[in-house]
């Protein structure tokens, strides 16, 4: 991360409500419709060999419905036959069923190893496949969401090794050329992995662009590999196809190829050589004297060797070169009583007396960081037992006394944060190195959303009780992570719901919902105006808006297999069924 600037989130404070009250439980009837699957939807259960947190997380917890940003109101999902079903929504009482868009060329259930089938809407008229075989697809799909202009055509697809989901997608032209950036996500095992859970994550970020020459359309002109030890929260590649962010719990970095790696090498041998120098000193000390220890050369003798003492100085010298040590003490000695003596082991042995008793020196020579200071285990005992009086084996040892310390039985399951040591990263498509890095601490990742589809995805955190929602600009290095909007107290309410699966915000900011893993999704309108006067009785004010939860409860017993929110509707895909709900009447 060397050479990366350290940034920070900026919350806007005009967009921060510090009197917010809270959620008024809503009982208004919400509109739910349901339709019926012809064919189930092609959920790939985990294998006994995929048992880590990383498969859970990447495949187990999979969002099998995938919102078409680029047009309002349109979703797809892939069924057990490889179809991909469409469902395109103008008037929610003149429902139609799904359609099928497309089917897969390769029979699904032939791989024994296959993940779901996964696809990403790389821009309105683009959309990028994987079948979950290994294979990827890339696809001119025309105009989606109407069937007289919509034909979905292959125009690429290539076995790229192991199988792998798609992530995330972009479309841009660079140098006259109409090229792809794919990011396509694996948990690989790790052989070299004996401690951790021996797998690792992989992301490849593949580059595809047009050919202005031969048969073949496209082809594949970059492939890079970014490694790391836990699943990305959220992953992306800028509209331009420059760079790559990345949240994560642990660190990624580029795995490079073999002509990078002779350069890398040659660096690496470098730096190493400078890092695997010995001390050369060693030093220890008691309350009344420094021991100091320096490893002499072969053909030195007692008579190569001068010393000069002083009472804030010491010069060590060795023949007719420069001085070995010299430098000012960190505290004064008795230099008459200081000596030195050439040990059996060939070793130099330096005995300076304080003269100040009892003070401990932190460093030997001021500034000087060639030495090693080298602890004796009856002052590691002793330092153990001043401090022991600042731990304790028990959570509250001492309950009755008069300022216990914080006691984490008081506190609530909302307050803990179980990955607090995420960061956001932004990777340069050219360098392959960190341009910026931000610690996001206790800021807990939530979920991601686009509203604009021409920009990056957003991406919502937790800070204090509130969800803030932020718009990475890519294009704008002095404000690139932009506070767009803020959801007040769900920080805190999402903590509560223990089985929760999915969560999404409507693009326009005006509710964020969340659903469990069965049947029921819980609504959260922000502040609207109230159409009648209502008074807080406690402070004797009126209050002028209010912020509405609403629950509604699927008549399914089927696991809720995908959850995706529009400005008016929320869609919910169990294994069976597609339930609307209608959130926010159309303008």
């Amino acid at each position: 991360m060397a050479g990366a600037a350290h940034c920070s989130l900026q919350a806007k404070r005009l967009l921060l409500d510090p009197k917010f009250e809270g959620y008024k439980l809503s009982l208004e009837p919400l509109a739910c419709y349901q339709l019926g699957l012809d064919a189930a939807v092609a959920e790939v259960q985990l294998r006994d060999d995929q048992y880590t947190l990383d498969h859970m997380r990447a495949f187990g917890m999979y969002n099998y419905l995938h919102l078409d940003s680029w047009y309002q109101d349109n979703v797809y999902y892939v069924d057990q036959f490889g179809r991909i079903m469409n469902l395109s929504v103008t008037l929610d009482t003149a429902l139609q069923k799904p359609r099928e868009v497309f089917r897969l060329p390769a029979d699904l259930t032939a791989c024994d190893n296959r993940l779901c089938a996964s696809m990403h809407f790389s821009s309105s008229t683009w959309v990028t496949l994987s079948d979950g075989t290994g294979r990827l697809y890339l696809i001119k799909s025309g105009k989606r969401g109407s069937s007289a202009s919509e034909k979905w055509e292959i125009v690429f697809n290539e076995e790229l090794g192991s199988p792998f989901i798609v992530a995330h997608s972009v479309s841009f032209v660079k140098s006259d050329a109409h090229s792809l950036a794919v990011l396509l996500l694996r948990v690989e095992k790790d052989e070299l992995d004996t401690k951790g859970s021996g797998f690792h994550v992989t992301l490849e970020w593949v580059t595809i662009a047009e050919k202005k020459e031969g048969d073949q359309r496209y082809e594949i002109v970059k492939r890079r590999v970014l490694q790391g030890k836990s699943v990305p929260h959220y992953a992306a590649i800028e509209p331009s196809g420059d760079g790559l962010m990345i949240v994560s719990h642990k660190p990624f970095t580029f795995m490079q190829n073999e002509s990078d790696k002779l350069e890398e090498n040659d660096d690496a041998k470098v730096s190493n050589e400078k890092k695997v120098v010995d001390p050369l000193y060693y030093w220890q000390q008691t309350e009344d004297d420094v021991t100091v220890t320096v490893h002499l050369p072969q053909d030195i003798t007692k008579d190569d060797i001068k010393i000069h003492f002083s009472p804030d100085n010491i010069c060590v010298m060795l023949k007719d070169q420069p001085p070995l040590m010299e430098g000012k003490l960190y505290s004064s000695v008795d230099h008459e009583s200081c000596t030195w003596i050439i040990r059996e082991d060939k070793s130099l042995e330096i005995s300076l007396i304080k003269k100040n008793e009892g003070s401990r020196w932190p460093e030997l020579i001021i500034g000087d960081t060639r030495g090693e200071f080298v602890m004796d285990s009856s002052q590691c005992s002793e330092i153990s037992e001043s401090l022991m009086h600042l731990t304790s084996e028990v959570m509250n040892p001492n309950p009755e006394k008069e300022n216990p310390p914080c006691n984490a039985q008081e506190l609530e399951e909302c307050d803990a944060f179980l990955e607090d040591g995420a960061s956001l990263c932004r990777f340069d498509g050219n360098t392959l190195k960190v341009t910026h890095i931000i610690n996001l601490g206790s800021n807990q990742y939530l979920f991601s959303v686009v509203v604009n589809p021409r920009e990056m995805p957003c991406f919502c955190l937790r800070h204090d009780v509130d969800a803030l929602l932020w718009q990475p600009h890519s294009d704008q290095p002095e404000n690139m992570w932009e506070h767009i909007a803020t959801f007040n107290a769900l920080g805190y309410v999402q903590a509560s719901k223990q089985d929760k699966k999915f969560m999404a915000c409507a693009p326009d900011y005006s509710y964020a919902a969340l659903c469990e893993c069965l049947r029921r999704v819980f609504i959260y309108r922000q502040p609207t105006p109230l159409a009648t006067v209502l008074y807080n009785r406690k402070e004797g004010r009126q209050v002028g808006q209010v912020a509405k939860q609403l629950v509604a409860t699927l008549e399914a017993n089927d696991p809720i297999l995908g959850f995706q929110a529009t400005s008016e509707r929320l869609f919910v895909l169990t294994t069976k069924t597609l339930f609307l709900i209608k959130v926010n009447s159309g303008n």
